[in-house]
């Protein structure tokens, strides 16, 4: 349990507008690390990646839309998976309502998942998602993209991800990546985040660490693990409503 001092008015102002200093330093640091990543060198995407859409097979460039730029978020979902990402599916919860703008600022959006489109579809409706998810099962985007591993990999060690080389023992693991579309229609890898890269995209995340407990996240797995769940899998899914109106 939080156990900090409860002081006089002048003291906590005088204390919260120091902090106040450094929020602001990070404010600032924050805005030049996001520009700094805008001069980032591109990768130019020579595949022709088909994926498996509801409309239909689609290449990449086509999840573009209208849009010069696409981003991709890789959400662990295997052929025949048995579980579902609370991780993903907890990021997943953040999208529909950030697209909903993100659109009609150049910017497309898809999921991209392994399993074909047949399986992810059923979850999609479960979860009420309304995003785009798409099927890149008979490509190697997610292999190229670094996101999932072959067995001939896993077992060689051989394996890549967060740029780093790392011995890794999962098929799939989730991600971002950023792309740009030029005017000739040439496609560009502008940006990954892997790992803990994705908490930016995670509003809830944000919310609690505002809050005295923080993220409270205390163990076995010191990570979101060890808290979330299916948003329909909470205890209290049958009192959903809010606490202010009991």
């Amino acid at each position: 349990m939080p156990n900090n001092r409860s002081v006089s008015q002048e003291d906590w102002f005088a204390a919260h507008k120091a902090h106040l200093a450094r929020e602001k330093e990070l404010t600032r640091f924050r805005d030049r690390i996001a520009a700094e990543r805008r001069e980032l060198p591109w990768l130019k995407i020579r595949k022709d990646y088909v994926f498996e859409t509801e409309l239909g097979p689609k290449k990449l460039a086509d999840l573009f839309g209208g849009n010069s730029q696409l981003i991709v978020y890789h959400f662990m979902f295997p052929p025949s998976a048995d579980y579902r990402c609370e991780g993903c599916s907890f990021l997943a919860d953040h999208i529909d309502g950030a697209y909903l703008h993100l659109r009609h600022h150049d910017v497309s959006l898809a999921v991209v998942s392994r399993a074909q489109l047949a399986e992810l579809l059923p979850y999609k409706q479960r979860m009420g998602w309304k995003f785009h998810w798409v099927s890149s099962y008979a490509s190697d985007f997610n292999f190229d993209m670094q996101v999932s591993f072959t067995d001939k990999q896993i077992a060689a060690g051989d394996t890549t991800y967060n740029l780093e080389r790392r011995a890794l023992k999962s098929k799939d693991l989730p991600g971002t990546s950023v792309f740009y579309k030029d005017e000739k229609g040439d496609i560009f890898l502008t940006f990954v985040a892997r790992s803990r890269g994705g908490d930016q995209l995670i509003g809830a995340y944000h919310y609690l660490d505002m809050t005295p407990k923080g993220r409270n996240e205390t163990g076995p797995y010191h990570s979101l693990m060890d808290w979330v769940r299916l948003h329909d899998e909470y205890a209290d899914k049958s009192e959903m409503q809010h606490a202010c109106c009991r």
